[in-house]
Formats: structure tokens, sequence, C-alpha cells
């Protein structure tokens, strides 16, 4: 199959064309041609810049794909260009989406079918994913356009470019640095490996029942806060030490509201709520802060992938931490990074903690 990756040098686009070419695909990948990284020498590389739409069409004049796996759309003007210039000449869109779409839920596990949240919480990340799938959805029931819809929960895995997730942790415990507990320990989280979810894009290819559809995609397990933190200090080999952070002080920094280093965190309403989200993340790897509050659950339903593309997650998450530690310590990260990583944050709430 002619399989085109928009992307396809970072992480999930990585992960996608190697396992593309492991099963015999004839991979191109389109991207600007800024990131370094080592791919299969059967890929054919294209280069430009996507928001460059003359440009993309001059690229891919008289080209033709069996299927369009596109990692690297983030805006309505993104899908809407390849639908422009694809319509006719492919077979299958896959757009990675975003699960950080959905509105808080109190019935879990968040199904295709929950609504969406476009409200002053959404960040702009969140809202353009909101934005293209409405375009896509749309552009499949208008003129046929073979679009199908991915949202990603949290990503765990080797090349992960977010250093403020799994890799921060891994740091942190190597260090002896403690680990800030939010609340009790109990709330709920999940992530998926991006290998799994490399090879459900791969199974998904050219399946007509999946054209039009939104389908959740991230691992089976789910853990708590707790069984985060003591599984991968188990999988490094330490024994961490544990701080509760009182949920009343959660609360004030889940709202942004702690005086920490002479002011508030950063506004997390406007432009700063990328960066407000991730100074929340940096203690528990953590699905879209910004909407649901720290101490409830958030768990995805990835039935609908799993019934209809016969596809299931192969990694546990323990395996999923194994695979992904022996990379990050293959790759000399615990050294770089210990150098790169700012724990001013955890250094201030351990001042609070400790003085009352």
């Amino acid at each position: 199959m002619r399989v085109l990756v928009m992307g396809g040098t970072r992480f999930n686009g990585l992960a996608l064309v190697h396992e593309l070419v492991k099963h015999g695909h004839e991979v191109t990948t389109f991207n600007r041609g800024q990131t370094q990284a080592v791919l299969p020498p059967s890929v054919r590389r294209l280069y430009g810049d996507r928001t460059d739409h003359d440009g993309m069409r001059e690229v891919f004049a008289g080209e033709e794909f069996d299927c369009i796996q596109d990692m690297s759309a983030y805006t309505v003007d993104d899908v809407r260009s390849m639908d422009e210039i694809f319509h006719g000449r492919t077979g299958h869109y896959i757009f990675a989406s975003s699960t950080a779409m959905y509105a808080h839920a109190k019935i879990l596990p968040i199904r295709e079918t929950h609504p969406v949240d476009l409200s002053e919480k959404q960040i702009e990340y969140g809202r353009n994913k909101i934005m293209c799938e409405q375009y896509l959805t749309r552009a499949y029931w208008d003129h046929g356009f073979p679009a199908s819809m991915v949202p990603f929960a949290s990503v765990f895995g080797p090349h992960n470019m977010i250093k403020d997730r799994e890799q921060r942790m891994f740091v942190r415990l190597l260090q002896g640095r403690p680990a800030l507990v939010p609340g009790d320990g109990t709330t709920l989280g999940q992530i998926g490996h991006v290998d799994d979810e490399a090879k459900a894009l791969r199974m998904m290819m050219l399946n007509p029942n999946t054209f039009g559809k939104r389908y959740n995609l991230t691992g089976k397990d789910y853990f708590t806060d707790e069984g985060y933190i003591d599984t991968i200090a188990d999988v490094i080999g330490v024994t961490p030490e544990k701080i509760s952070v009182p949920a009343s002080l959660m609360d004030d920094l889940w709202a942004d509201k702690l005086p920490l280093g002479g002011g508030p965190l950063v506004d997390r309403r406007g432009a700063g709520g990328g960066a407000w989200l991730t100074r929340v993340s940096q203690l528990v790897q953590r699905s879209a802060p910004n909407i649901h509050p720290w101490n409830q659950n958030v768990i995805f339903s990835i039935d609908r992938l799993m019934k209809e593309i016969n596809w299931e997650p192969e990694y546990t998450f323990r395996s999923a931490v194994e695979q992904t530690y022996e990379w990050f310590m293959n790759e000399g990260l615990d050294k770089t990074l210990a150098e790169e990583l700012d724990f001013s944050l955890e250094e201030l709430l351990l001042e609070r903690i400790r003085g009352g």
C-alpha cells in the first residue's frame, strides 16, 4: 500500500513510519526536514512547509496515495488543504487528533460520543483539534472525503519530545528527589504506548467502516497517581520518597492561585494556558488538567477501536515503562536531562508543605 505520512520524523510519526515499513508498505514522508531522524532506507522523503498551500500543491502534483496518515495537522487550514489537494486522490485520510478536546466527565469511561469542550477552559491546541474534526466530519458527509479521526490520550515511549512526562519522573527518582503525590494518590489515569498506537493506525487503513468516525486511542491499563510513581520506581530499582501534597494545596495549584515565587503561576485562561498546563503536569502525568480537575479520574474507552478493527494494545503499563526506561538510559538522557529539567516548582511546593 502507498502511504503518505505527514510528519514522520518525531515520536508518533516516527513510530508509525517504522511500523508501516515493517509490514511492507511503501512509505513517503512530508515535513520541513528540520528534525534529524533515522528512517528506513526505503522511505521516500518530500520536503516543504504545510502552511504553504501553493507549495504543497506543487510538491504533490500528480501524486496519489492509498492512505494518508496526518500526524502534523493542528489547524483547520491544515486539514482543509489536505481535502482540497487530495480529494479523489487518496482512499483514506487518517487525522491524529487529541482527547484534550473532551469535556469533563462524571461518568466513565469517556467514549467517542462524549461532548467536547469549547468553553473558556479549553486551550488553543484542544480548540483547534475540535475544529479540525468538525471540518473533516462535514467533508466526509458533504462530498465523501474518506476521513477518520483518532484522538490520542497521553502517549508514552521512546523519542517522546515532551520531557515533562515519564522522562521527568525517571530523572526525579534517579536523583533521589521526593515524588510529590497529589492528595491521597488515588486519582486514576491512563497512557498509550507509541508502538501500540502505530499498530492501530496501520490496521485502520482503507477500512471503509472507519470513514467519518472518531476512535479513541490509548492503552488498556489504568493506574493511580501513586501507582504511576511506584511502578516507575520499581522498574528503575529505587525506593521513592513520597510526599503527599494536601488536597487544599492541590486545589489552589489547579486553580492557579498559589503565590509561588512572588506571584501566581501562568494564567491558564489565555495564551499562557499551555505553559500552565505543563507546570501542573510536572508532578504526575495528567491528561488535560485545564479541563479535568487534579483529583478526578480521566479514563477513555477504546472499545470502538478494539471491536471494529480487531486491535488490542500489547503493552501493559509496566512493560511500557520498562521498554521506555531502557531506551532512556541507552540514549544517556539520565545525564543530559539532569542538567536541563527545572524542579523549582516542586521545591517551592515542598517549602510550603514543610512550612505548614
